[in-house]
Order: structure tokens, then C-alpha cells, then sequence
């Protein structure tokens, strides 16, 4: 059986060293082990891929609090193999949702997606393609609480893990942002800082820019400044127009999007304040 340790905790001497003996003692073998020592923040992150006795998770997370605890350090344990719960959210550009889908039914996507949230009706049949339930919330600034209440309803019930914002175009409130922390992607039509907001590629295209891009981040209240997990970009020139840019926008978004969900899902991705560790 194979299991993933991942933790963060402040420097100091003896962790690499407690953390393997422990693995040791509960009869494990690493498979690989990846870390990072931010010395700005004074802070150790790793992330231990290891193979060990069948259903030994429950006992080596009992366990491992001690360890924990010694070192101040949050952490997580899993099963390898395990699958993350996905919910995808999409508007009227459905490029990245319908790429998720087909990573999805190939299977290179290792997550197991249980849902599409839009509040448009337009991709139902697209969904329904691929087998996933389609739920239609459209949002007005009247009914904004209330569907998103049935967006955490929705979570509950299905047992969500993850939500992939893949071109949903709401605004989130501050509440739900809130309650999404760490566990929410959005993938921003725009190589960050730039171009914020609306028509990026028009904004772009006005500034005669040399490259485009994407940006895959965290969900955060403040509006496109999420702790940034992978960001990707491609050459244009002078003559390239708005359109032009847009569909060359669409190519790098798919693919930005794509690696932080499949980085997130192999828990690849721990969070370091307003900014993100990535273990590739």
C-alpha cells in the first residue's frame, strides 16, 4: 500500500530525522521525498511518498500526532491511490471545463469529478456527454446567497473536495471564499498581475504585448490574488488581434488550469501564506 505524508512546519533541527525514523518504525519504504526550506519564512515543507503496510493508515495517523505536535506542524496522511472529489463551476466559455472532462474519461486526470455547477443552462448536453450531473444555478444579485447556499449543499452531499472554477465568471462572496480556502482553483484569463477584470485580451492587445497567458491560483476574497499554483504562456506578435489572442488565450488556459487541479489532486501543492510550494 502506498501513502503520502505532506506537512509544513517551522525550521528546526531533528525533522527530516524524526519524520523518516517514524516512517522506519512503522515499516515503510520511501518511494520519494521532496522538500523545501523557505528561509524568508523560516518554514520547512515536505511532501513523502512512501510504501508501507496495508491498512496501516488509521494507526500511522494516530501515530504520527506526536511527532506532529514536537515540531508544530500541519499535515496530512492519505492513501496514495486515493481519488479527490471534484465539482467543476463554468459560465459561457466552456473550453477548460470540457478539457477537465476528457482528461477526466481517459484517465489522466487522477480525481473522480462528481458534478458541473453553472449558472447558465448552455453546457447541460456537454456535461451529460461525460455522465455528470448538471446542476443549473443561475445568480442574479437578488438570488446570490441563496444559490450559494445550494453550492455548499451541493458540496456536502457529494462529498466535494475540491471546487475547479474552470471559467465560472461570478464573483464569489467573501463568505464562500472563505469557507473554499485551500480547496477552491480559479483559472484567470490573464498572465497575473496583468490584465485584470474584464476583456484582458483586448487589454493586451491595446498594449501590443509579446506574450500571453494564463494564471491557475487558489480562491481567495481578494479578487484574482490567490495564492498563484502554475501559470503558462505563448508568443504573439503584432499581428495577432483580439480574437486571435483570445483563442491562443483559450490553449494556455486549458493547460494551466489542468496541472494545478492534477498537482492539487496528487497533493502536490502546499499553501506558504499568499504563496504556493509546488513538488512537481
Amino acid at each position: 500500500m502506498e501513502y503520502l505524508l505532506t506537512l509544513t512546519c517551522p525550521e528546526g533541527v531533528g525533522i527530516v530525522h524524526a519524520v523518516a525514523g517514524f516512517l522506519v518504525e512503522h515499516g515503510c519504504n520511501i518511494l520519494d521525498n521532496r522538500q523545501y526550506s523557505d528561509k524568508d519564512r523560516g518554514r520547512l515543507f515536505m511532501r513523502v511518498h512512501v510504501e508501507g503496510p496495508d491498512n496501516s493508515l488509521d494507526a500511522m495517523r494516530v501515530d504520527f500526532v506526536a511527532v506532529a505536535a514536537a515540531f508544530d506542524m500541519q499535515w496530512e496522511l492519505h492513501h496514495a491511490a486515493e481519488r479527490p472529489r471534484l465539482l467543476l463551476m463554468v459560465s459561457k466559455f466552456g473550453h477548460c471545463l470540457n478539457d477537465l472532462l476528457y482528461r477526466w474519461r481517459i484517465g489522466a486526470l487522477k480525481a473522480d469529478i462528481v458534478g458541473v455547477v453553472s449558472n447558465h443552462p448552455d453546457f447541460a448536453p456537454l456535461a451529460g456527454s461525460y455522465s455528470a450531473p448538471y446542476h443549473h444555478l443561475p445568480v442574479t444579485s437578488g438570488t446570490k446567497a441563496e444559490q450559494e447556499a445550494r453550492l455548499l449543499e451541493i458540496m456536502e452531499r457529494d462529498r466535494v473536495d475540491l471546487v475547479v472554477l474552470a471559467r465560472y465568471m461570478q464573483i464569489l462572496s467573501d463568505d464562500l471564499c472563505g469557507k473554499l480556502a485551500g480547496s477552491a482553483i480559479n483559472i484567470h484569463h490573464s498572465f497575473l498581475p496583468s490584465f485584470k477584470g474584464a476583456k484582458p485580451y483586448h487589454q493586451a492587445h491595446a498594449r501590443g504585448v509579446k506574450l500571453i497567458g494564463a494564471t491557475a491560483h487558489y480562491v481567495s476574497p481578494a479578487l484574482d490574488e490567490g495564492p498563484i499554483i502554475e501559470q503558462e504562456v505563448t508568443r504573439v506578435d503584432h499581428t495577432s488581434g483580439p480574437d486571435e489572442l483570445a483563442a491562443a488565450g483559450r490553449d494556455v488556459e486549458c493547460l494551466a488550469l489542468a496541472r494545478a487541479v492534477q498537482w492539487h489532486c496528487e497533493r502536490r501543492v502546499l499553501l506558504n501564506g499568499d504563496r504556493t510550494v509546488v513538488f512537481r
